[in-house]
């Protein structure tokens, strides 16, 4: 991943790459900054700060080489179980060897009700007819595009729920600037009238634990008590009238 990963990230300096690169941005910053944590992490693509709207404390960039801040493989990530609350995947499921042991781990060290959102390059797309056309030996065409409906059926298998996501770029790849300025308005066209074609998709997806019970914080609970005093003691009221009224008539 990690020659592939930097050979992307060279690929993401050109015209298109710089257009996709740019509507990935919007999207993650939009995106993270609704997510609410401690802990954030960043796998692939340490040059795009895809985190940086995050308000997340602990932001960090994980990949073989520099510039990410954690030098390590993504396939055993160095943090405990249960340890992160969101962890974002630009393409890195498609420049990997074993994109099942990637998302296993990151199963393994995001928390219940954690999140992870990933892009990915879209095969029933402009950008995939385009890989499957003599591209294969360039970023990103030699990437292994995934379907979406199949990273879903693995992310169900691991126990994640897709909570959201979308369509993008549906612009054709072109290499210039100028058509593709000229083509932008392929985006919202696309969006509206072939919305399952877009180069690229992002999926989010929330941690899910069968069987597990989420403790709310002890100031909320105390809340919720006194909350229901009033009910309970009104219950309880009730309760001694029907005793008596029911003594007084077997007194009869």
């Amino acid at each position: 991943m990690g020659t592939a990963s930097t050979t992307l990230a060279h690929w993401l300096t050109t015209p298109l790459g710089e257009y996709l690169k740019d509507r990935e941005q919007a999207y993650f910053d939009e995106t993270v900054a609704d997510i609410f944590g401690f802990h954030a992490l960043q796998i692939g693509l340490p040059e795009c700060p895809l985190l940086a709207q995050s308000r997340m404390v602990s932001k960090w960039s994980l990949d073989y080489d520099p510039p990410a801040d954690i030098i390590a493989d993504p396939h055993g990530l160095p943090f405990a179980e249960n340890s992160l609350d969101l962890i974002v995947m630009p393409h890195a499921l498609e420049f990997t060897d074993d994109p099942h042991l990637m998302l296993r781990e990151a199963w393994r060290v995001v928390r219940p009700e954690g999140q992870i959102v990933i892009s990915g390059f879209n095969p029933f797309s402009l950008f995939g007819t385009k890989r499957y056309f003599g591209r294969g030996s360039t970023p990103p065409w030699n990437g292994n595009f995934i379907t979406l409906y199949r990273l879903k059926d693995w992310l169900t298998l691991l126990g994640f729920d897709a909570v959201g996501g979308r369509f993008d770029c549906y612009i054709p790849p072109f290499t210039q600037d100028k058509w593709l300025r000229r083509f932008s308005f392929f985006e919202k066209t696309g969006d509206r009238w072939w919305p399952l074609t877009g180069g690229v998709y992002y999926l989010r997806a929330t941690k899910k634990v069968i069987g597990m019970r989420l403790l709310t914080p002890a100031w909320e609970r105390r809340e919720r008590r006194k909350a229901l005093a009033p009910a309970a003691r009104a219950r309880e009221g009730l309760t001694t009238m029907h005793r008596q009224d029911t003594a007084s008539t077997l007194d009869r």
